[in-house]
């Protein structure tokens, strides 16, 4: 029995310009590590609820992905642009709200509460959106040499 549930987000990018990064990062707003992204099938989300999930966090998850396609459907009938709206500036830090100016075309409470419930309880994500295709072609090491680690690997004596 398959316990994934592949999510195909492709026709949004054809429509809206909301690409499945978008949406795994919008999660973190309400909420939930990004699940995995474009694996198996490129621009798709693939989701593994476990047994441990109980039935509320389920629901809960369900519920984050009715609203996020209610943003997605903002930005189909023009509400929202396609570069500028919570999808594409999710996920949204303490201090991306907290500025002084806010030139975004909805609310600093769209962007960091989405659901009510979460004014009692919030998960901020501590760093905004990355360029992953930078990284992914610049990569580096910040570790020192394994001799400074703070207990140096011994050479095998065999």
């Amino acid at each position: 029995m398959a316990h994934e549930c592949i999510l195909d987000l492709r026709p949004f990018k054809e429509t809206t310009g909301v690409t499945a990064e978008d949406v795994a990062k919008r999660l973190m707003d309400y909420g939930f590590h990004a699940p995995t992204l474009s694996f198996p099938v490129p621009g798709t989300l693939m989701v593994e609820p476990t047994e441990s999930e109980s039935l509320t966090e389920l629901n809960r998850f369900i519920d984050a992905m009715i609203a996020i396609r209610e943003e997605i459907a903002n930005i189909e009938q023009g509400i929202w642009t396609q570069d500028n709206n919570p999808l594409k500036h999710a996920p949204h830090t303490t201090s991306s709200v907290l500025k002084t100016e806010w030139d975004r075309p909805y609310t600093r409470e769209q962007a960091a509460f989405p659901v009510t419930h979460f004014k009692n309880q919030k998960y901020w994500p501590t760093v905004g959106r990355v360029d992953n295709m930078y990284g992914d072609r610049h990569l580096f090491c910040s570790c020192g040499p394994l001799s400074e680690e703070p207990y140096p690997i011994e050479p095998s004596p065999h």
